[in-house]
């Protein structure tokens, strides 16, 4: 058995991962200080975070715990 470790990005595309890194980062912050909700992924599922956000993404967030 070998053990596989992931490519490492030439610098360009590390470039480019971090500012996409540091975009979603910077949104996610922004949405937090207005009090919106946001969207994310957890184990394949959508869940919504934030005070106003929808019951039914809320619930499967809390279902899921």
């Amino acid at each position: 058995m070998s053990i596989q470790t992931p490519p490492t990005p030439n610098q360009e595309a590390q470039a480019m991962l971090d500012c996409l890194r540091q975009a979603v980062a910077k949104t996610l912050d922004r949405k937090r200080r207005l009090g919106q909700y946001a969207v994310l992924r957890s184990e394949g599922e959508p869940i919504a975070v934030g005070e106003d956000a929808p019951v039914e993404l809320k619930a499967r967030k809390v279902s899921q715990e």
